[in-house]
């Protein structure tokens, strides 16, 4: 799918990778439809990159589904907002559950669905969803980040499947720990030894080339990290023991610590 000329729905611009894909985006002349929860944030962004914004929580199912008329016409659709959704489970209030799978899991998977016919009916089209390592391998206190990752990704794999043929593509796009701009680098934790970080521009390159490409899945990581990462998925019980070993765990509290009030 050629992002020149195309419109292209991005949503989480307000975060670090998300302004990054803006940028990447608007310099291969794509038609930029920019969603956040912050006007203060959207504003300097549409002016920028002559963008259409659209203010919306994808906490909210009717925002979400607002969000999708106003983007009526998108030919790009890249996922990319998340909460980070760190910490055991059992600090987590009912309610703060509900807003992680529903801004992790639901919002994409209902843009998706309601975007799509769309690009169906036009034989074009492209769905990319920026998801995360933690898709394939699960980690000490991040159970329900976890699960929406998991899901996230078994949604786009399946989805990919149902529209093959008709000229949409899906790909999903999984970053391990990145450096500069995101979620992991906001906490300022150390990755555990050994564990090496990938660049912002590395993702942005992943999922441009994800689009253009309709590659099904891109894992951006170290090749090291790739391999635990694939080794964790088929041996949990071993990988588990692993990460304890390596010092994971402080570094996923120190993680936690600093994403509690983004719940």
């Amino acid at each position: 799918m050629r992002i020149s000329g195309a419109t292209v729905l991005l949503t989480g611009v307000t975060g670090g990778i998300g302004g990054a894909l803006a940028a990447e985006l608007f310099a291969r002349g794509a038609q930029l439809i920019l969603t956040g929860r912050r006007r203060e944030a959207l504003d300097p962004l549409a002016e920028r990159y002559g963008a259409r914004t659209v203010l919306a929580d994808l906490g909210d199912a009717d925002d979400v589904r607002r969000l999708a008329d106003e983007a009526a016409g998108t030919d790009i659709l890249i996922a990319n907002a998340a909460l980070p959704s760190s910490g055991d489970l059992l600090d987590y209030t009912p309610e703060q559950m509900d807003r992680a799978l529903a801004v992790n899991l639901r919002a994409p998977m209902m843009l998706a669905r309601l975007l799509s016919p769309a690009m169906v009916e036009a034989r074009r089209g492209h769905i990319a969803f920026v998801g995360s390592l933690c898709g394939l391998a699960a980690t000490k206190s991040s159970s329900l980040y976890t699960a929406t990752k998991f899901g996230l990704r078994g949604f786009a794999l399946a989805f990919r499947q149902d529209l093959h043929g008709t000229g949409v593509g899906v790909s999903i796009v999984q970053p391990g720990f990145v450096r500069d701009l995101g979620m992991f680098a906001a906490t300022g934790a150390k990755t555990p030894a050994g564990v090496r970080t990938v660049t912002p521009r590395q993702v942005v390159n992943a999922t441009v080339r994800a689009v253009e490409r309709d590659a099904a899945e891109i894992n951006v990581a170290p090749p090291e990290l790739k391999l635990l990462t694939a080794i964790a998925a088929q041996f949990p019980g071993f990988a588990e023991r692993v990460q304890r070993r390596a010092g994971a765990v402080p570094t996923m509290r120190e993680i936690v610590e600093s994403q509690k009030s983004r719940r």
